[in-house]
């Protein structure tokens, strides 16, 4: 009879320590990439999730053993309707202190929005007055960014009506007064995915993640079940902590929250824009979300959420090395499958 095995890697991750819920649905944004497009653009916007299907694309991947042919590609659909532009902040940088706020300049937002479900105690304002202040000190400012407001209402498959803000920052350009014109002429307008993105770029998906309750050590890391009739006490879904002193490790895998994280996820291609949903929609709507009324965005791959979910989409902040080299490129797609239920 060998040795008790005493060393085996383990399981789970830590960096993604501690596996607590979120602390809001709508994820922030909390780091931007620099980007040179020549205009100042949106880095982000934010959408709902629909569901999933499957299309058939020509490969244009270089190195790929597929290239230049037809393959299969499961992909998430995101319905993405536009989003009103309520108000400009101005951030400054302080080497000890890093960003700060510098001043906000709000525009009177329309009643169909029902913008008081969401800020209680928004009133009159004054944005004339405001945008003065910002001018002011527009050239100690370090970004500039935009508070933008969701349109539930137009989204087939919500029957919320309380609208979700983000805040997104501007770029595209190293020029702050042209970037600030640029927020100007949006304050109070309607900013599109189109504007934001185009079809065949890369993005990163930031969300939050299917919901799973308290769960055991083997569902929350996937560590290894004892021998069920033998060789134990007391449960085989357990794991000996390994205790110094009083205490348990950190690293030691344990029970807790399962599900509810925030999570990012780099490189996502962006495969079709369209405002036509009747295009890929199955008859009686996807699953759980029915029909899309407004503009969608297809996405490569599967992206985490639950249906109906808040997701953020972000410039890329790390894009892989063959976009660099061959640019973006329109997908080719030949086949769009509509089907009688559709999965997600």
């Amino acid at each position: 009879m060998g040795a008790r095995k005493k060393r085996a890697p383990r399981r789970g991750s830590l960096g993604f320590s501690p596996r607590k819920r979120a602390s809001k649905i709508v994820p922030r944004i909390k780091s931007w990439p620099s980007t040179d497009v020549g205009q100042p653009i949106a880095l982000g916007f934010l959408g709902y999730k629909v569901g999933m299907t499957h299309v058939f694309m020509i490969d244009d991947r270089p190195g790929s053993p597929t290239y230049g042919r037809e393959i299969f590609v499961p992909v998430t659909i995101i319905e993405t309707p536009p989003m009103l532009v309520l108000a400009i902040r101005l951030y400054g940088y302080d080497p000890n202190k890093g960003l700060y706020s510098m001043g906000e300049a709000w525009t009177t937002p329309p009643p169909e929005l029902e913008l008081w479900r969401r800020i209680s105690t928004i009133g009159s304002l004054d944005t004339d007055k405001m945008l003065k202040r910002l001018e002011d000190v527009i050239e100690q400012a370090k970004e500039v960014r935009i508070l933008a407001a969701t349109q539930p209402k137009l989204v087939g498959g919500l029957e919320k009506k309380k609208p979700d803000l983000l805040e997104i920052k501007l770029g595209g350009i190293n020029d702050t007064n042209k970037v600030f014109g640029y927020a100007k002429d949006k304050l109070g307008q309607l900013i599109d995915i189109k504007e934001v993105f185009k079809e065949g770029q890369m993005v990163d998906v930031i969300a939050v993640s299917k919901g799973k309750g308290f769960q055991g050590v083997i569902k929350r890391w996937g560590v290894k079940e004892l021998p069920r009739w033998h060789k134990h006490r007391k449960g085989s879904r357990k794991i000996g902590a390994r205790s110094h002193g009083r205490s348990t490790w950190w690293e030691t895998p344990a029970a807790g929250q399962t599900g509810y994280h925030r999570r990012t996820e780099y490189n996502k291609r962006i495969l079709m824009i369209s405002d036509e949903g009747f295009k890929i929609v199955p008859a009686g709507g996807f699953l759980h979300y029915g029909l899309i009324r407004s503009t969608y965005v297809m996405l490569h791959g599967s992206i985490a959420g639950s249906v109906k979910r808040p997701i953020v989409l972000r410039y890329p902040i790390r894009p892989p090395r063959w976009i660099k080299k061959t640019g973006i490129k329109k997908p080719v797609i030949t086949y769009i499958s509509i089907q009688s239920k559709q999965g997600n």
